[in-house]
């Protein structure tokens, strides 16, 4: 699988553009993932010299990603930014927020990663949920 993962407020805690503290259990999940043959890619807002301090932290800490904000090391990135073809995006700005490394890795590993799904039940009162409205109903409307 390969899997897109942010890093700041992911990996480590959000201090940009200084890197904050290790979120618990982030990189030993990520070097297990990769150790389980799962391609890793760092994806980030992060440019230039603070990508490289990412890329390095990690690095320091045993992670190394197959390639950084591209999908693949020699992507030309010159044009611009493109968007990242990616099995699975692991970010904390992900609608419901990060959910703990352990969730992450058991969801992964048991292949339950696409079937996560958000509690709409929650965020509805009880009785107060939209109606729903056909597609054929939203086309010839």
């Amino acid at each position: 699988m390969v899997i897109a993962v942010d890093f700041d407020g992911t990996i480590v805690e959000h201090r940009y553009p200084r890197i904050g503290r290790p979120i618990p259990f982030a990189i030993d999940i990520l070097r297990q993932l990769q150790n389980e043959h799962h391609i890793l890619i760092l994806w980030t807002v992060r440019e230039g010299e603070l990508l490289q301090e990412a890329i390095d932290y990690c690095k320091d800490q045993g992670l190394e990603f197959y390639a950084h904000n591209s999908n693949f090391p020699e992507e030309d990135r010159s044009k611009g930014p493109r968007k990242l073809s990616a099995d699975l995006f692991i970010d904390d700005r992900n609608f419901g927020g990060l959910p703990d490394w352990g969730v992450i890795y058991r969801a992964i590993t048991k292949k339950m990663a696409h079937d996560l799904a958000f509690d709409t039940d929650a965020v509805f009162e009880e009785g107060v949920r939209p109606a729903k409205i056909s597609a054929w109903k939203k086309i010839f409307k």
